[in-house]
């Protein structure tokens, strides 16, 4: 990725509501966050300065529900959580049903593009890990599945 790409991108961020931004290309790796607390980046190098952390200050866990035994739907991107296809609409799934492999549980949302997740596996919806709205990151468990 060229520098004025570079530049291009972060002032697109910037100017947009999204309040993180993750890119993975091969060994290019960019990280982007308007947020004041955040988890670590696992890649070794960030492409985009960032303000530093204060190295003392641990960080203290998002205030979710402790997950559930079973297997877990987890978020494959940053980004905003939704429940429901819309707002008003029925929630995808909600603790008790039954969901198959490939079966659509939430959608999130980053950089203005919505993202189906769909179940990996089948099985009951045993608890659902975050709220409606909320900013979510990479692996984080989203919903809970008791297998059968």
């Amino acid at each position: 990725m060229e520098l004025k790409d570079l530049e291009k991108l972060m002032k697109v961020f910037e100017e947009s509501d999204s309040r993180e931004f993750k890119l993975d290309d091969g060994d290019f790796h960019l990280y982007l966050s308007k947020n004041k607390h955040h988890a670590p980046v696992e890649a070794p190098v960030q492409a985009a300065p960032a303000p530093a952390a204060a190295p003392a200050e641990p960080q203290a866990p998002a205030p979710v529900a402790k997950e559930a035994p079973g297997v877990s739907v987890k978020a494959p991107l940053v980004g905003t959580v939704y429940l429901q296809p819309k707002p008003g609409a029925p929630a995808f799934v909600k603790v008790g049903d039954r969901v198959e492999e490939g079966d659509v549980v939430c959608v999130i949302e980053a950089m203005k593009m919505m993202t189906e997740i769909k179940s990996d596996h089948a099985g009951i919806v045993s608890a659902i890990n975050v709220k409606d709205g909320e900013l979510v990151e990479v692996e984080q468990p989203l919903i809970t599945l008791k297998e059968d």
